[in-house]
């Protein structure tokens, strides 16, 4: 019976693990711009990060959007952008690369905060 239990165990712990590999790898981003950026540098933010999305291979999947919620809960963050990768390696070669980092340097002084969360799709 234990060993029933261990093999039991083994076979889902297996199972998980290679679900997670398996699984997309989301990097979810959200922006609080400073009141001084005006509409015309927020929306060329909107533009510029959906056109590095079209820069860099490892992206697999991009969307965004704007705070609609009446809950009040957002902590001022207005934007929120969804990028996809295929695995944690996506990200890795994403982060560096010289378009995002270009892409930093133009948003960085017009932000108030960030939030940055990653995760695996389950």
């Amino acid at each position: 019976m234990k060993a029933l239990l261990t093999l039991t165990a083994t076979l889902l712990l297996m199972l998980t693990s290679a679900q997670a590999a398996d699984a997309p790898y989301r990097h979810v981003v959200f922006f609080k711009f400073k009141d001084s950026a005006s509409a015309e540098q927020v929306n060329g933010i909107e533009t510029a990060f959906a056109e590095l999305a079209k820069k860099i291979d490892t992206v697999k999947g991009f969307e965004w959007g704007t705070n609609v919620s009446p809950e009040g809960l957002d902590d001022g963050f207005t934007h929120c952008f969804f990028v996809t990768f295929a695995d944690k390696a996506g990200l890795e070669a994403y982060l560096p690369h010289a378009a995002h980092q270009e892409f930093v340097g133009r948003l960085k002084p017009l932000l108030d905060k960030v939030c940055v969360l990653d995760y695996v799709a389950r």
